[in-house]
């Protein structure tokens, strides 16, 4: 099952995405996606839609970020070896590198990532998300994965001159509208969290980075147990899960997002992440 948030003319709401068409589950369920989340949540979703009419097309809504207001939005950096690699870092580390962005950070599928007026260097990530569907601390390994909603598509887009300013990414990672998230979320009936996907980035058409999610140095059980020991995770929180390599900083000459380019990020069973890339305006 494919599940989105989004804005209508009147009203934003979540539905059910099936080809090109929305059901409103708002108006069928209620509440919005996050709160849908927990255990039982869609028990009577398979009732809500037997028979129904979908509500609108997917070109009749505005995309919202898959969850607007997670109450955690917890990143993992440097995931990937050759990622590492490329940045000179160690080969090997004991515990994932973990950051956080902000609600206001992101923007829906379509909708435009904005380069600050302060930065000259705007950076694009792919990257896999996945959405806690069940609440829990010190998970085990072993039962990680029952606690995964869905997973999703995310551009973990960096405003590099201001990430590494300090050795604290916060500030380059929380720029408004600097990262995406969707287009909609896959549960795992039709998706395995841990299967093996592919994971592509394209800028205006070109093929920046790809990689397949088992080449992660930490996977998703060790980072749903290890985020879940220092914090409690609860249903739409999300874990962003690390870039493989080819990010515009480490390329020879560096790559930057700028005024008019279109960013994709395509991961396999879910979709493509798509948004046009604009430059703030200054003052």
């Amino acid at each position: 099952m494919k599940l989105m948030s989004y804005v209508t003319a009147t009203r934003a709401s979540y539905g059910a995405v099936e080809g090109d068409r929305v059901f409103d589950l708002g108006i069928r369920l209620g509440g919005d996606l996050r709160s849908r989340l927990g255990p039982g949540g869609f028990a009577d979703l398979a009732g809500a839609l037997r028979g129904a009419t979908a509500d609108y097309r997917l070109d009749e809504v505005v995309f919202l970020p898959v969850i607007p207001n997670p109450g955690k939005i917890i990143c993992v950096g440097l995931n990937y070896l050759e990622h590492r690699l490329e940045g000179n870092h160690a080969a090997k580390t004991s515990a994932p590198a973990l950051f956080t962005r902000f609600a206001e950070s992101q923007a829906g599928h379509l909708r435009p990532l904005v380069c600050p007026r302060e930065s000259s260097q705007f950076d694009y990530e792919a990257e896999m998300a996945v959405v806690i569907g069940r609440a829990g601390r010190r998970i085990a390994r072993a039962e990680a994965l029952s606690h995964i909603a869905g997973i999703s598509a995310y551009n973990d887009g960096s405003v590099r001159d201001w990430q590494l300013a300090t050795n604290q990414w916060t500030p380059g990672k929380n720029f408004p509208a600097t990262g995406a998230f969707g287009p909609w979320m896959v549960t795992p009936d039709e998706v395995a969290p841990d299967a093996t996907l592919r994971l592509t980035c394209r800028l205006n058409g070109l093929e920046m980075q790809s990689a397949t999610t088992d080449m992660m140095m930490f996977d998703l059980p060790y980072l749903v147990s290890h985020v879940s020991t220092f914090t409690t995770l609860e249903p739409g929180d999300v874990i962003v899960t690390g870039t493989p390599a080819g990010v515009g900083l480490r390329r020879d000459p560096q790559v930057w997002m700028k005024h008019g380019d279109v960013v994709e990020v395509e991961l396999e069973g879910v979709g493509v992440l798509r948004n046009p890339v604009v430059k703030e305006a200054s003052e």
